[in-house]
């Protein structure tokens, strides 16, 4: 199998390309020209029936096979996306925009995400349980079924992985709508998919606008919904499910706290801070957007995260710069509105917080100081690269301070003094915690939020909990004497 760019990009459905039934087509541009990369099937409401349609046609078929052969199958979507990695790099980063060297490493993550699930797929066992010397009483893993994945665009590849392959090895089908500003990594993992074995209709990919994925999440035919997204767009999916009582699992970003005690390795905290906020240009719902520093090593912090940032080169993916575009123009057009707001706010702009001159959708790297976390700068994801910068006097202050927010996904803390970081680690109200790191853990990670920054987990075993639901069978072994 060969895969390209194509000029021109249909629908996935049922293993193959057709057009969708509005026969419209929209384009997708390279963030850091604005200039056009291909055009893209526009899907409506009745091409998601129809793949929807295709993915339960599928079922049988696919959950008749063996664990183990289903778990072969999706090692073999890990080599192909391994084998076609150059081209999948290239295509991510022309579509979301990311340096080459972050989308090698997100092509890798796809491929290791599909691994490690496919290790997973004949361990997926029920329980025996203890009810009586005359009953025996075991429980079974069963798949819901249709999966709905809609997947959005910072981290296009990654997430069409994280949630595609444990919905296949725990038998169920899927349908993807990807973020119409990058349709094509899903479209090109669908044709890797389809190589490496997947029946025809176990994994379909509606691209468009917003009718697709408001039919997906609303639809009676779909068993199980994966989103990540917006508090306000996931939200509206959680209200569309409901009317159909399907099960959601949701993942909506976050606002986190990167606690620098006074006695943490500076230059460490530094480091991984700046990786934290500015990798991906800040497009992360866990980037370290709030740095909380103590007052005693405060000023340090600040020169050296700004001397860090002004080190940043800015440039096209494709010449794999430090820190490349944001991802759209609407998207360009927030992140420089709450600059203005954290300057209306009173806070200092230490340095960045401005647009260069010239095509592409860039925004320097940001650093604001004298933030204080009732700032709008400081409560909402701001999704780009815009680091606000806190003090705090005391652990505990600190902690507040971490807290005091509607979202809870990540949150780091950095010391040196091991029961210090682990109390605070404890403390913070996220789903994540790194300890004088950013960005840890790895496949076999759960990964998800507290308060409104979801429901559910991603990675790791327990994100199969979203694609298997639980059947107790309970059995009277009475002997008639």
């Amino acid at each position: 199998m060969s895969i390209e760019i194509k000029e021109t990009y249909e629908l996935f459905i049922d293993g193959e390309t057709v057009e969708a039934s509005s026969g419209d087509y929209l384009t997708t541009e390279d963030p850091a020209t604005e200039e056009p990369i291909a055009e893209f099937a526009a899907g409506t409401a009745d091409d998601v029936d129809e793949a929807v349609a295709a993915a339960r046609g599928s079922l049988e078929e696919w959950q008749a096979k063996r664990p183990g052969e289903r778990g072969d199958i999706v090692q073999r979507i890990a080599d192909g996306i391994r084998e076609h990695a150059e081209t999948l790099t290239e295509i991510e980063t022309l579509d979301q925009g990311k340096p080459l060297t972050a989308s090698r490493g997100a092509v890798e993550g796809a491929a290791g995400c599909f691994e490690y699930y496919a290790g997973a797929a004949d361990k997926l066992e029920g329980k025996s349980i203890p009810v009586g010397e005359d009953t025996v009483d075991f429980t079974m893993r069963e798949p819901y079924g249709v999966s709905a994945q809609i997947i959005p665009w910072n981290a296009p590849l990654n997430l069409s992985a994280q949630g595609t392959a444990p919905a296949l090895v725990a038998g169920n089908a899927v349908v993807i709508k990807p973020a119409p500003t990058t349709p094509l990594s899903s479209l090109h993992l669908a044709e890797i998919c389809k190589e490496a074995g997947v029946p025809d209709g176990v994994i379909n990919v509606v691209t468009g606008a917003t009718e697709p994925g408001a039919a997906l999440s609303s639809h009676d035919g779909v068993d199980t919904i994966s989103f990540t997204g917006s508090v306000p767009t996931g939200q509206a999916v959680m209200e569309s499910a409901a009317k159909t009582i399907t099960p959601v699992t949701l993942e909506l970003g976050g606002k986190n706290p990167a606690i620098v005690l006074p006695d943490a390795d500076l230059e460490e905290a530094v480091n991984a801070i700046s990786i934290g906020i500015f990798s991906n240009t800040g497009q992360i719902c866990a980037a370290a957007d709030r740095a909380i520093v103590h007052e005693s090593i405060y000023d340090e912090f600040v020169e050296r995260i700004v001397e860090r940032a002004e080190a940043y080169t800015l440039g096209p993916g494709m010449e794999d710069p430090d820190m490349g575009p944001l991802n759209h123009a609407e998207h360009h057009e927030k992140v420089l509105d709450y600059i203005d707001i954290g300057l209306e706010e009173g806070a200092t702009l230490e340095t960045g917080g401005k647009a260069p001159e010239g095509d592409g959708y860039f925004v320097e790297p940001t650093v604001f100081s004298d933030v204080r976390n009732e700032m709008q700068i400081a409560q909402e994801e701001i999704f780009g690269p815009v680091l606000t910068v806190i003090p705090f006097s005391d652990r505990a202050e600190a902690v507040e301070i971490a807290n005091d927010i509607e979202l809870g996904l990540t949150g780091g803390v950095f010391s040196n003094d091991i029961k210090q970081a682990l109390q605070t680690a404890r403390e913070i109200e996220a789903g994540s915690i790194y300890v004088n790191q950013w960005f840890g853990g790895s496949a076999g990670t759960p990964f998800g939020g507290m308060k409104k920054s979801g429901i559910g987990r991603e990675m790791g075993l327990e994100s199969l909990d979203s694609y298997l639901q639980t059947k107790n069978i309970c059995i009277d072994v009475t002997l008639d004497e």
